[in-house]
């Protein structure tokens, strides 16, 4: 487990509200593998110790950047000095040492203050919120069913799009109507389908997302050499997704007073919380509350379609009713209907 003194980065997250609660895993990097050797133990340790920050800071610019913004800006190039400085702490998962050699497997945790600001010198766009949990529906028409959803493992812990992995059988066609009942009670307010094609040493992955307002096609994955492989490559494809659709380049922001209809305080505390974690969402306050609805104003980056399918995708609807934006769960809209 990361030390406790991991508390104290993290406790100014906690002023933030929920909207910070993922920061934590976006900016642990675990299971790093090192082997270094030296004269003494000491020194090999202190080696690995600095290989793994390396390779957690890279790892973790790569996470939160596009690969086109970084190129634009020149790069982001990392040394041993500039990775010491975005570490917080690094914890020991597995190691064995002796004779002047120490292996084992570290967790970085990096500094989310200090990776952005050096983010913001640069100029280069990043996104470290997490997408809203997704429930992962691997399907399979090709044999290798049990398999493939072993390949997925139970959640992807501390990517940009985390998921947990559906235990039901789903088709290439389910619709969130068969995935609800599932996704609903592990507060999954959208679902992927992972749709395993080709053959050992070749498996490809037609990639889709399910919501209450139907299904949307991601893509595709290139041909992969395994199951596992190729399940690592439809979490980077989220990923890079998620980016492509939620990174904020510039500052321009709209305005908005909106209407919240909700039938129960649980759905009114959804509705909210998906409005504060939105990465395009900003200053948002609760103006009035009553039992059936709520008045609220924030400012979104982007286009109105484009603050629209990134709230869909977190179980709420936007829409126009005589002029004026209105939100609803799509969830237990979509039950009623």
């Amino acid at each position: 487990m990361i030390r406790l003194l991991l508390a104290a980065l993290f406790l100014s997250l906690a002023g933030a509200g929920a909207v910070h609660a993922d920061t934590r895993d976006v900016y642990t990097i675990r299971g790093i593998a090192v082997d270094e050797t030296a004269a003494t133990v000491i020194e090999a340790r202190e080696r690995a110790m600095t290989s793994a920050r390396l390779t957690a800071a890279r790892t973790l610019i790569n996470k939160i950047t596009l690969a086109s913004d970084r190129a634009a800006a020149g790069g982001v190039p990392i040394d041993a000095a500039l990775a010491a400085r975005f570490a917080a702490a690094v914890d020991v998962e597995e190691e064995a040492q002796g004779a002047g050699r120490y292996r084992g497997k570290l967790a970085v945790v990096l500094n989310p203050s200090v990776v952005r600001a050096h983010l913001d010198s640069l100029k280069v766009p990043y996104l470290d919120a997490q997408a809203p949990l997704a429930l992962m529906a691997p399907v399979s028409t090709v044999g290798q069913q049990a398999a493939w959803v072993t390949a997925f493992g139970e959640r992807n812990k501390g990517t940009l799009v985390p998921f947990v992995t559906a235990t039901g059988i789903y088709t290439p066609y389910s619709t969130w109507t068969e995935l609800n009942p599932e996704a609903t009670p592990l507060n999954a307010r959208r679902g992927i389908l992972a749709e395993l094609q080709g053959r050992d040493g070749a498996w490809r992955v037609v990639v889709s997302t399910v919501t209450a307002n139907g299904n949307e096609a991601i893509g595709a994955t290139p041909p992969m050499p395994t199951l596992e492989a190729a399940a690592e490559a439809v979490s980077t494809m989220l990923d890079e997704s998620w980016k492509q659709a939620s990174i904020v380049r510039d500052g321009s922001r709209t305005d908005v007073s909106a209407s919240v209809r909700y039938t129960s305080l649980a759905e009114w505390n959804t509705l909210r919380g998906a409005l504060a974690r939105s990465p395009l969402v900003s200053d948002f306050r609760t103006k009035a509350v009553a039992r059936e609805g709520a008045i609220v104003t924030f400012s979104y980056a982007g286009d109105e379609n484009r603050l629209r399918n990134d709230l869909v995708q977190r179980g709420v609807t936007l829409s126009r009713e005589e002029g004026d934006l209105t939100l609803r769960s799509a969830v237990s809209t979509s039950i009623q209907q």
